[in-house]
């Protein structure tokens, strides 16, 4: 019989430090009033140590007018980013899903079959990540929104707070595409945006494989970039009590990317950087990992680039070898 699950910090409330951000402060006035009665907050995935292998649960929420709109997206379309999203927070900590919940909430004005087709995404995002849909609730209320519950297991946590110093930076995949179709969304007087800034806005791919591989081979940190690489670069070093410097000009940019910046008078690398819900990963990795990157765009169709270096004093982010002040995505700006 298995032991009963319990918190891997079960005997401290340590908790993760976190990066700097108005949704932050309220988290750390949180943590502050809960004081011992809550355990090892602020990384990507809760982690619960069992026989064995170790449980990671993580939850998201999507709101309608703040994650999605639906004249933008179907809804099967917002059920699959809404459970990619949280998805994400396991790759994030390089575990593999097991299942997840999902609690909806439908405004009356929907039709019936709305929760139907909504699941419909769900379960598609589920099954492509390997995982299975264990339950949920349902309720109507004034705005659409979904809130997933995912549940997953790894032998071995990775978080955002063992990054060191030599460490190199890696992302995996292309950034700013996403930004890209809601930047298009928004100036485009109802058109839809072009059909890659589209797909990466409405179909994001959590890199469940991706953060397995990066961990079998040493990596230190990973965090998954949903609040844009700017803001989550911030938070990889605070939770690791490092600095880091990212190389802009090196920065893998989406085939759309272009074309978003252009409407925002950004230059490209820095329209990328500060957009969200790219869902890559990005990865603290040992200095010696270099020779093998080549490996990951042979195993999984996507590039992994060397964007930076982590080090001691404070996050730098160099344009053409300037320093950029840069800033990611809040959910309270």
């Amino acid at each position: 019989m298995s032991s009963k699950p319990h918190p891997v910090s079960e005997t401290s409330p340590s908790h993760t430090r976190l990066g700097p951000g108005r949704e932050f402060d309220r988290i750390r006035r949180i943590v502050a009033e809960l004081g011992n009665r809550a355990v090892g907050l602020g990384d990507d995935c809760a982690v619960l140590a069992a026989e064995g292998d170790q449980v990671c649960l993580s939850t998201d929420v999507s709101v309608e007018g703040v994650h999605f709109r639906r004249e933008w997206l179907t809804l099967e379309e917002i059920g699959w980013r809404s459970a990619a999203a949280a998805l994400s927070d396991l790759a994030a900590a390089a575990a593999l899903p097991i299942g997840l919940l999902a609690a909806l909430v439908i405004p009356e004005d929907l039709d019936p079959e709305a929760a139907e087709q909504l699941m419909v995404g769900v379960g598609g995002a589920a099954a492509m990540s390997g995982a299975s849909v264990l339950g949920g609730d349902l309720s109507s209320g004034g705005l659409l929104s979904l809130t997933i519950t995912v549940v997953g297991r790894t032998e071995h946590h990775l978080g955002r707070s063992g990054a060191r110093v030599g460490d190199r930076l890696w992302v995996s995949g292309t950034l700013g595409g996403a930004r890209s179709a809601l930047e298009q969304w928004r100036t485009g007087e109802g058109t839809d945006p072009d059909h890659d800034a589209r797909h990466a806005f409405a179909k994001p791919e959590p890199r469940i494989a991706e953060g397995r591989w990066l961990a079998h081979r040493g990596a230190h940190a990973l965090i998954d970039l949903s609040d844009g690489l700017a803001g989550d670069v911030r938070h990889l070093a605070a939770a690791s009590g490092v600095g880091c410097v990212v190389n802009l000009d090196a920065l893998p940019l989406h085939i759309s990317t272009g074309a978003g910046a252009t409407l925002t008078g950004q230059a490209a690398a820095v329209f990328a950087a500060i957009g969200g819900e790219d869902y890559e990963l990005l990865a603290a990795m040992p200095e010696s990992f270099t020779p093998e990157a080549r490996e990951f765009a042979v195993d999984f169709g996507t590039p992994l680039t060397n964007i930076g270096v982590v080090l001691d004093g404070p996050v730098q982010f160099l344009l053409d070898g300037e320093d950029v002040d840069l800033q990611g995505y809040s959910h309270f700006q």
